[in-house]
Parts: structure tokens; sequence; C-alpha cells
């Protein structure tokens, strides 16, 4: 859980309304086709629930949030590129959003799938 202090008390943020964000900035990500399970834990949350944080971890400190993504990519597009994007996107969505900073978005590929078949 992340907190912040102002004027008028204290703000509570919890790691689901993080991984919201992050989920929502990747899948809109090009080049991105899913978020891959990370874990064996992870694997039989999507087994019962497609919907899930799966494939998104988000670990804090007083110095910020340490986010790390498992995704598939599209076959084809260059990994470095798509990956990058979805650290920018990641750091610059939760940052405004939530108003925490992100000291590191760490983002692995799972496995490449080709998207549409035309």
């Amino acid at each position: 859980m992340t907190s912040q202090d102002n004027q008028m008390g204290k703000i509570y943020i919890l790691p689901k309304a993080i991984k919201t964000v992050v989920r929502d900035a990747t899948l809109e990500s090009y080049g991105v086709i899913g978020l891959a399970p990370g874990n064996v834990r992870q694997s039989f949350v999507k087994m019962f629930d497609e919907e899930g944080d799966y494939g998104i971890v988000v670990a804090s400190d007083e110095r910020g949030l340490e986010i790390t993504i498992n995704l598939i990519v599209e076959y084809g597009l260059r990994i470095k590129s798509v990956t990058d994007s979805v650290a920018e996107s990641v750091k610059y969505n939760v940052e405004k959003t939530m108003g925490v900073p992100v000291k590191r978005v760490n983002v692995h590929v799972r496995g490449m799938r080709i998207s549409d078949i035309d």
C-alpha cells in the first residue's frame, strides 16, 4: 500500500488501483498482445479470473514504486521498441494518475504471438 500525506489527512493507494492503471497503459501500447502470468500463482489466477491482475507486480517503498510487467509481444516487431514504449507509458500514466513517483519499470517479454492473421 502506498500512502501520501496532505494538509487534510492521509491518502492510501492500494496496489490493485495501481495495477489497473498499469494494465490499461500496457494494453494500449503498440505491439502488446496481452499480459502473461509471471509465476505459478498468477497462472492459477488467470485460469479462474480472466480480468485478474496477473502479469503485474507492484512493490513500493519510501522512494517510489517498482513495477514489473510480464507481457506478450506481437511477432515481427522490434522488442526493444515495444518494451521501451510500454515502460515510458506506464511510468507516465502512473505518475500522472496516482501522483506517486515510479523509480523503476521492469518489462519481461514472456512470449510472442501473431495478432491478426489476414
